[in-house]
């Protein structure tokens, strides 16, 4: 029983590592300087868990300080999330790392960034 449980576990990890690595890919193919703004607090493990995540995998994006700018404090109001780290994807907002979700507004939203 407990082998079944490592085979079962080990092939979930190297199934999640791939989907990843292709999301990554797929960011790195479509996302532009200023397309994928990540509003964080210096306080947010899964903010530098993101950040090393995206520096990582080679992927361009921004990054703000709800604390310390008061832009970006004014931005993360505006979208009305409750957490830390909130994306915005060409303008579209999405509350953790959603690799997925985000690879998805950058098929769909084709164009110029939005402020």
């Amino acid at each position: 029983m407990a082998l079944i449980v490592v085979v079962v576990w080990g092939l979930s990890t190297w199934a999640r590592q791939g989907l990843h690595e292709g999301q990554a890919q797929s960011l790195r193919e479509k996302a532009k300087p200023g397309e994928i703004v990540m509003l964080s607090s210096r306080s947010c493990v899964y903010c530098t868990q993101a950040r090393q995540w995206f520096e990582a995998e080679r992927i361009p994006y921004a990054e703000c300080f709800i604390e310390s700018n008061a832009q970006c404090a004014q931005r993360y109001r505006e979208t009305l999330a409750q957490g830390t780290p909130t994306f915005l994807v060409r303008g579209q907002v999405i509350l953790g790392l959603d690799r997925a979700r985000m690879v998805a507004l950058l098929e769909q939203t084709k164009g110029a960034v939005q402020p």
